[in-house]
């Protein structure tokens, strides 16, 4: 079990996109290890907190590990007889939530942090997404990020991008246009980018397209790094302005792309039985 409690686990898995499960108990009878409302949160490979240890712990480790598996939003609520099912001599019956939240695989590698990159990331900050911001001046990396992005420091910035992750999203926007081009080429030799967009201008755009095709980069090839990047029907040239054009044509391309979750949950029938049968045991027991 790790140091951290369940509250500072949970804000230090959102921070990592790391996948995990809040245990919570919800309802006791009986002797049991812990109170209603004691939670513990559980990684792949790590457990926070603990809501009484022993086999019930287990037991529920266990099954939050099935879930995290499928890396799918979802929630179940689980009764466990102590004696019956966890062999723990207390004797009592705990009624768990196990909520599970799926790791983050949307990754965005911003090249260039400048004041558009410092104006997005604020907006990115509130949106599921890990970001990297790639530059080759450190200068401009002491500006303290939002908690789901980090620096990258590369003498040639070029060279991140055999480093991404797959299916990265990358936005150029750096402040050397030949440095833009050699990002371009490079991406385009290395397709393993779900996304690729770049600030500037329909004249830019259309010079760069023309460059790429003089150094041999068929034309739908191409034609897949979006330039110019952000909404048109959002008006305005201050990085703020940019920033909020350009992130809301991310979010709607990411969700346009995303397959509806399809997590199991415990149906209403079910958590309507339990209530029922945990009534009922409270009734015998008075």
């Amino acid at each position: 079990m790790a140091t951290l409690n369940w509250s500072a686990a949970i804000q230090h898995c959102q921070q990592s996109g790391s996948a995990y499960v809040i245990a919570t108990i919800i309802n006791t009878q009986g002797s049991t290890p812990r109170d209603g409302g004691s939670k513990m949160v559980i990684t792949a490979d790590v457990t926070y907190d603990t809501i009484g240890g022993g086999q019930l712990e287990f037991l529920l480790v266990q099954q939050a590990r099935e879930l995290l598996a499928q890396n799918k939003n979802c929630q179940l609520l689980k009764a466990i007889p102590l004696a019956a099912e966890a062999a723990q001599c207390c004797g009592g019956n705990v009624t768990v939530m196990l909520e599970s939240f799926a790791a983050c695989t949307w990754q965005i590698a911003l090249f260039g942090a400048g004041h558009v990159c410092q104006s997005l990331v604020t907006i990115l900050a509130g949106l599921p997404c890990q970001v990297r911001v790639i530059d080759n001046r450190p200068e401009l990396m002491t500006t303290p990020l939002p908690a789901n992005c980090h620096y990258e420091f590369y003498a040639d910035p070029t060279a991140a991008i055999a480093q991404l992750p797959d299916n990265s999203w990358v936005i150029i926007f750096t402040h050397d246009h030949a440095l833009d081009f050699a990002l371009c080429k490079t991406l385009l030799s290395d397709q393993r980018w779900a996304y690729a967009g770049m600030i500037g201008s329909q004249t830019k755009a259309l010079r760069f397209r023309k460059r790429l095709g003089d150094a041999g980069f068929a034309e739908a090839a191409i034609e897949k790094i979006h330039s110019p990047i952000g909404l048109p029907e959002v008006k305005g040239k201050l990085p703020m302005e940019v920033a909020v054009s350009i992130a809301a044509q991310l979010q709607a391309l990411y969700y346009h792309n995303q397959a509806p979750q399809t997590g199991s949950s415990s149906s209403w029938r079910d958590i309507k039985t339990l209530l029922q049968e945990q009534k009922t045991t409270e009734i015998l027991c008075e």
